[in-house]
């Protein structure tokens, strides 16, 4: 009987011996669970908060996963004024915080004054102010404001364009310009940027194809009167009532103010642009194939679930992976006492085309992106906030053609929609010669089919 029970407790030994085990490790988990929940609940905000970035790089080295960071050492003005708005709208940070959807203009403008105050009030701040650039100054002194009078509005309500408009515009040209480049407005008008109905691309025996309503307007800030003569507001106000095309606002016209132009160039489309459906934002020294962008923007809208597709929808030359410009001597010169950090991919300022209902979009979110002074960066910043990015199209060529062989090529110019840097002079002679070669042309492929074709010969 001994040797009996003294069996059956040493198999109840075996037993239960691994299952009183997992009972124990089971309750010492519950119990430190708990304890690092009431610490987590207890415990300071986050030092910082980042705008999750959405790219990845295989052929460097690692990279941030974010376009822009708060490091631990060193207090870059621009990461700073946009931690205090970032803080503000992190759900994490504030759960309870239901103000993104009511904000109007003025709470925005609030919290953005409040949080320049906070930050340039910091003594660290004032000695890195100080040390900045004359220019990086002047733009940091004001960088708050987005409130300016407007001095010159065009005719129509959004820009130029014909009076008997039977459909939306399909395109509105806005392009950046300064008061002394009348010569540059002009050859656009003259050209690519005629406004009312424009036909799409020529087709052999038909004609133009199926095209759209275009409207036009130039965007300006005041000129300086040292650099352009103090007659120029009156030759201003003259062109203004000749073609009704100009849209002036009371700010520096100066290289780091192009920022403020895309911000209150996005505010005047929200409320005077309801049907637009693109916009092309270039330089007026872009050269721009008007009849092939009709037909480009008409095959988008043609395309399956175009209605979402749309509301995103921005193509340009593309650049990823930049980081900031540390030559001092450059026009493009940010010091890492300013921003540090990755740019996000953005689209080459000198053209691109996005939606209107994207441009509604990037007025609501530049409310919570503090300015930056290289304005196509900007756009990038505001765009990865809607959690979009644009597309790359071989057609824009903001930094030329790739090489003299390509571009003198006899339809080389009808396979592009848009390149930079040319001369009013320039632009007039290539459409000329692109109206003389439309019927030798009419067929030649895009940029991008072209490089789609060489790909699969290879």
């Amino acid at each position: 009987m001994a040797r009996f029970y003294c069996r059956w407790r040493a198999v109840l030994v075996c037993v239960c011996t691994p299952c009183i085990s997992l009972v124990l490790l089971f309750a010492y988990i519950t119990v430190m669970l708990c304890l690092a929940m009431s610490d987590s609940t207890a415990a300071p905000e986050p030092i910082h908060f980042v705008a999750p970035g959405t790219f990845s790089n295989q052929s460097f080295g690692p990279l941030p996963t974010t376009f822009w960071d708060l490091h631990q050492h060193g207090d870059p003005i621009w990461n700073r004024l946009q931690l205090t708005i970032d803080r503000h709208f992190n759900l994490i940070l504030r759960p309870n915080n239901i103000e993104r959807g009511s904000d109007n203009d003025t709470s925005y403008e609030s919290l953005r004054t409040q949080g320049f105050s906070e930050v340039t009030n910091l003594e660290s701040m004032r000695k890195t102010f100080d040390q900045l650039p004359q220019q990086l100054q002047e733009f940091v002194s004001h960088m708050q404001m987005r409130d300016y009078p407007t001095l010159i509005q065009p005719d129509g309500v959004c820009g130029a364009g014909a009076e008997d408009e039977r459909e939306a515009p399909l395109l509105l040209l806005a392009i950046k310009s300064t008061e002394r480049n009348f010569k540059n407005r002009q050859a656009i008008r003259q050209t690519w940027g005629q406004a009312g109905w424009v036909a799409g691309q020529w087709r052999k025996g038909k004609g133009g194809g199926p095209g759209g309503y275009v409207r036009r307007v130039f965007l300006l800030g005041n000129g300086r009167e040292e650099d352009v003569g103090v007659s120029s507001s009156e030759l201003l106000q003259m062109e203004s009532k000749g073609y009704g095309d100009i849209l002036q606002w009371d700010f520096r016209d100066t290289f780091f103010n192009l920022t403020l132009k895309d911000v209150l160039f996005w505010s005047w489309f929200s409320h005077s642009c309801n049907r637009t459906l693109f916009v092309l934002k270039g330089d007026d020294d872009v050269f721009v194939n008007t009849p092939r962008m009709m037909t480009y923007l008409r095959d988008q809208l043609e395309k399956p679930q175009a209605h979402k597709t749309i509301e995103d929808f921005m193509i340009g030359d593309v650049i990823v992976a930049a980081l900031p410009n540390r030559v001092d001597k450059s026009k493009y010169f940010i010091p890492d006492s300013f921003y540090k950090g990755l740019y996000p991919q953005y689209a080459g300022g000198g053209g691109v085309v996005y939606s209107g209902l994207l441009t509604k979009r990037l007025h609501n979110m530049s409310k919570m992106v503090h300015l930056f002074p290289i304005d196509d960066v900007y756009v990038g910043m505001c765009m990865v906030r809607l959690n979009a990015g644009p597309d790359h199209h071989p057609a824009f060529l903001t930094f030329d053609f790739p090489n003299r062989e390509e571009e003198e090529k006899l339809c080389s110019y009808h396979t592009i929609l848009l390149v930079h840097k040319r001369s009013p002079t320039q632009v007039v002679k290539l459409w000329d010669d692109m109206n003389m070669t439309q019927s030798l042309c009419w067929d030649a492929p895009l940029r991008e089919a072209k490089l789609k074709e060489n790909t699969t010969k290879l």
